[in-house]
């Protein structure tokens, strides 16, 4: 675990020290920063996403895929818990409201991103049968 906290760390500095944008693996790609809160711990966290816009409304999608694995990360269930959080896109940081898209939101969702980044589709393929849920950060305020 510690390895993908320092990766996390080093991601999070580029990020915030380039307004928004990465290099490696993930240069190019939508990067927003998720604070979120410990569902049992308390502790405050910040992970590196891809995620995806939903137009004007400053609403973002994130996605729990967790590279394919057959569980839902810990950041998905933080959110679940405390949904009240913020998040940073480029220089800016905003209040957010985190909600679990359901049905036709959320299939029309996962399917434009695999369509942008195929390696969610594979994700899907290799988390199955877990159903990798889709996350809505609509802007709050």
């Amino acid at each position: 675990m510690t390895d993908m906290n320092e990766w996390n760390r080093k991601v999070i500095e580029e990020f915030r020290a380039n307004d928004g944008k990465v290099s490696g693996e993930m240069e190019g790609w939508p990067i927003v920063l998720v604070h979120h809160v410990g569902a049992k711990s308390g502790t405050e966290r910040v992970n590196p996403l891809v995620y995806q816009g939903l137009g004007d409304s400053g609403s973002v999608a994130i996605f729990a895929s967790k590279g394919g694995a057959p569980t839902n990360p810990d950041w998905f269930h933080n959110l679940v818990a405390h949904p009240d959080t913020e998040i940073e896109i480029g220089a800016a940081t905003y209040p957010v409201t985190a909600r679990v898209a359901a049905g036709e939101e959320r299939d029309r969702i996962f399917e434009a991103q695999k369509k942008a980044f195929p390696n969610f589709a594979e994700y899907e393929k290799t988390a199955a049968p877990r159903v990798i849920p889709v996350v809505v950060l609509d802007r709050a305020g």
